[in-house]
């Protein structure tokens, strides 16, 4: 029997994970340092459920780590991966050449 690993998230799933407005608010807040779920539910006046959902959302993409400190959960960005999201986003977007088709007219 082997061992199943799951991929890292790609340069995709990590957008689409910030690309949700509540979830790019947790990153706002957390960009000034970790945070407990209490403080994140108070700052988004949010409940503990939505926020937790979001937060799992984004810790599945690994731009968050969390940390259990008796009854609480805190919270802070993983700074290495956005840093390699950005990197990663541009070398997808400029080292992979795109076939374009010759055209002696534009239609512009």
């Amino acid at each position: 029997m082997g061992v199943t690993t799951l991929a890292a998230p790609g340069v995709l799933d990590q957008l689409k994970a910030l690309s949700h407005e509540i979830r790019f608010e947790l990153v706002r807040h957390l960009a000034g340092g970790e945070r407990c779920v209490c403080d994140l539910e108070a700052l988004l006046a949010l409940p503990q459920s939505k926020v937790s959902y979001h937060l799992g959302i984004l810790r599945e993409a690994e731009l968050v780590s969390s940390k259990q400190r008796g009854k609480n959960t805190y919270y802070r960005l993983r700074q290495d991966q956005f840093f390699q999201l950005g990197g990663n986003l541009l070398t997808e977007l400029f080292t992979s050449p795109v076939a374009l088709t010759h055209q002696t007219k534009s239609i512009c």
